[in-house]
């Protein structure tokens, strides 16, 4: 199986890194920061402040400007079932035996589980110690731009979960219809049936299992062609939509919730040092040498917003880089793409903190207990794609009854905010790979007392 399955380590990998590299060496980063003070300025201009140009052509001009960015976020979502789906049964079959991948599996999810509630518990110590919300006027929200701007988001807060509802969440994980895990994009779900599906080849002859296995590589080949493409979009996208919100919700509104993104990047920082010191003190090497291994594939993460936009940078990273066997990184990294969200967990605790606040909703321990499972549940899961962060924030508002309304004023700071969580969501993969490798290799490697013994029973 082992000599099969070698082939598995996907050489388009390789390929899709470099051509992926590329937008790196042209700064993609820095054109995604020209586009953002580009589109605040266009939105400014076209926006009823300045007074240039009439409501109706204001809405024509932005809704063309934000075609490029619509086309980015529909290309990604289209490709990442797929992508998520060939990435982790492939990285199940180059990790070999079932005896392996049982002990990986467990490590890694320990390693998302223990380091999202980490990240929760960040995001509702910031929020409470600098209390954002207090800054901002809840009066400006009642608008009909903002209400036109969230009523989609209101109807996913009206079907929020409670804690009662979670033995019936969990069933629902079961994949009954894998079709229709798909078209309702159930990440969860899909996540399941791919580790079954990898676990059933791996069970398998080698003879058996190769035809699906060369038929995901082929699949994971033809989405990363498609993430390829929707890149050339990014800095048009990040204009585009920025120009929109900006035009809506008009520039003192967003300046207003400055306070608000300087506390949720100081929460997430926190966590990025806490992904740091777990890798200083289980890996036991520098930090410095891991943020600058790091360095492409953080700033490629922060230009698209997409973790599985960047999955072979960040695989090909840990490889050549940060020294992960393939068979770890081929594995940890795509499961990670869609289970290790602490990023977002950290966003979504702190953004219905801060709309409490906003709103003076009165938030006791039990709701905040809610808020905290649900964030943590529902980040588990959640596709890799922009802005997914903003549908999950709208099913915890109603949970404890914070209005649907606020949700208009965090989409007006959320492309900022996404770029920052997916790069601390990137950097969490490979920190989760490498503690995973640091555990491998510490458990394979012989006592120092059988050492000993063995020079002496040689030496006599």
């Amino acid at each position: 199986m082992t000599r099969i399955l070698r082939g598995l380590k996907p050489h388009t990998l390789k390929q899709m890194n470099n051509q992926m590299v590329g937008f790196v060496r042209a700064r993609l980063w820095a054109q995604v920061l020209v586009a953002m003070v580009l589109g605040v300025a266009a939105g400014v201009a076209l926006g009823p402040e300045a007074g240039w140009v009439s409501a109706e052509t204001s809405s024509a001009i932005t809704n063309w400007l934000a075609l490029p960015g619509q086309l980015f976020l529909a290309l990604v979502q289209m490709i990442v079932i797929p992508l998520v789906f060939a990435s982790i049964v492939l990285g199940m079959a180059a990790g070999g035996s079932l005896g392996n991948l049982r002990e990986t599996g467990l490590r890694v999810m320990l390693f998302f589980l223990s380091t999202t509630v980490i990240a929760v518990l960040i995001g509702v110590a910031v929020m409470l110690l600098m209390r954002p919300g207090d800054w901002v006027d809840a009066a400006a929200l009642g608008n009909e731009a903002v209400l036109s701007a969230t009523a989609q988001a209101g109807d996913a807060a009206a079907d929020s979960p409670s804690i009662s509802d979670l033995p019936n969440y969990l069933l629902e994980l079961i994949p009954v219809n894998p079709v229709q895990a798909g078209l309702e994009q159930n990440m969860m779900q899909v996540v399941l049936l791919a580790l079954l599906v990898g676990v059933a080849l791996v069970s398998m002859a080698r003879t058996r299992a190769q035809p699906l296995l060369d038929l995901l590589a082929s699949v994971q080949e033809v989405t990363m062609v498609v993430v390829r493409w929707a890149m050339f979009l990014v800095p048009l996208a990040v204009f585009g939509l920025l120009a929109q919100v900006t035009t809506r919700l008009g520039l003192d509104a967003l300046l207003g919730m400055g306070f608000y993104v300087f506390s949720v990047a100081t929460g997430l920082m926190l966590m990025t040092l806490v992904y740091l010191i777990i890798y200083r003190i289980w890996v036991r090497k520098s930090p410095l040498q891991f943020m600058n291994a790091a360095r492409d594939v953080q700033l490629l993460a922060f230009s698209t917003s997409s973790s599985a936009a960047v999955m072979p940078v960040t695989i090909k990273t840990a490889e050549e880089k940060l020294g992960i066997d393939a068979s770890v990184s081929q594995f940890v990294i795509p499961l990670g793409t869609t289970v290790n969200m602490a990023g977002t967990a950290l966003y979504q605790v702190a953004a219905t903190l801060f709309l409490a606040q906003v709103f003076q909703v009165d938030v006791g321990f039990s709701s905040l207990l809610l808020v905290a499972v649900l964030a943590i549940g529902a980040s588990i899961g959640s596709p890799g794609t922009p802005g997914i962060g903003i549908v999950i924030l709208a099913m915890l508002l109603g949970s404890i009854g914070i209005p649907a309304e606020g949700v208009a004023l965090i989409i007006g700071v959320d492309r900022i905010l996404d770029m920052a969580r997916t790069l601390v969501n990137v950097t969490g993969d490979l920190v989760a790979c490498s503690v995973v490798q640091a555990a491998a290799d510490s458990a394979s490697e012989p006592p120092a007392s059988t050492d000993a013994e063995t020079a002496v029973a040689t030496a006599g």
